[in-house]
């Protein structure tokens, strides 16, 4: 049973950059799709981006333009690299290889001024 955790939020200004990590505990090579998600204070958990095995990659309209979602299974990791970060952004960010739970702890990006 692989486990996730991610990493690399942190506090950053509006139009600032981050770079979030979802690091696996044994290979993900053979998982078909990744996923991003977020939950902001007081909203419902919503899908960012997803990631299959061969690089097709599927963004929601908030984070396309902006956001990049990767994999590197030699490394067993998914990456997201945000962009031009609005307060809009600020929430606790989850991957998953499911589109649903079990969730792990997340990762707390803030964007403010």
């Amino acid at each position: 049973q692989v486990q996730l955790v991610e990493s690399g939020g942190g506090l950053v200004q509006p139009g600032g950059s981050l770079r979030l990590s979802c690091a696996a505990s044994r290979s993900i090579s053979s998982i078909n799709v990744m996923y991003w998600y977020r939950q902001a204070p007081g909203k419902e958990r919503e899908l960012v981006a997803r990631i299959y095995s061969r690089g097709e990659t599927f963004y929601a309209d908030s984070a396309k333009g902006r956001f990049t979602i990767s994999r590197d299974n030699t490394k067993n990791t998914v990456y997201l690299q945000m962009n031009s970060l609005k307060p809009e952004d600020t929430a606790v960010y989850y991957c998953n290889k499911l589109p649903l739970g079990p969730w792990g702890q997340g990762t707390q990006v803030t964007v403010s001024s």
